[in-house]
């Protein structure tokens, strides 16, 4: 049964940069030293961290509904767990911004991330080509009638 885990690790990524991006919005708000920081948003690090939040959540949100069509649809188990650890391998970009930003680490995680990300989603989609839904879609029909 995969999709579990990206379901879980989804949610659990989506908090997590919903709290970082208050923190964007204390350190442009709020903070001591606020007007430097909106005086360089768009530069460096600023535009990076920008770029870590929504990526962050976007990967999350990418995650939470990659896991629930792999609990929904049947698609096989091998694609099933190739898709699900390359979409949860994909979260790597993100944190890799950070680690850039935060650390100096080069971008190497950024790269695996982006790189693991596409190729989930163009399994997936390759994946849904190939899906016979005339049978579950029977089912469904008849639960509903």
């Amino acid at each position: 049964m995969q999709g579990k885990k990206n379901l879980a690790s989804g949610f659990l990524f989506l908090a997590g940069f919903m709290v970082y991006g208050f923190i964007l919005i204390y350190l442009r708000d709020f903070a001591p030293g606020k007007e430097q920081w909106i005086a360089e948003y768009g530069i460096g690090k600023h535009f990076e961290s920008r770029l870590a939040h929504v990526h962050g959540n976007l990967f999350a949100f990418i995650n939470i509904v990659v896991g629930y069509l792999l609990l929904r649809l049947p698609v096989s188990e091998f694609s099933a767990k190739g898709i699900s650890w390359l979409t949860l391998i994909g979260m790597l970009m993100p944190i890799g911004i950070l680690a850039e930003i935060m650390f100096g680490v080069p971008p190497a995680l950024v790269l695996v991330g982006g790189i693991a990300m596409v190729a989930a989603m163009i399994w997936f989609g390759l994946a849904a080509l190939q899906l016979d839904l005339t049978a579950k879609q029977a089912t469904v029909t008849k639960d509903r009638g």
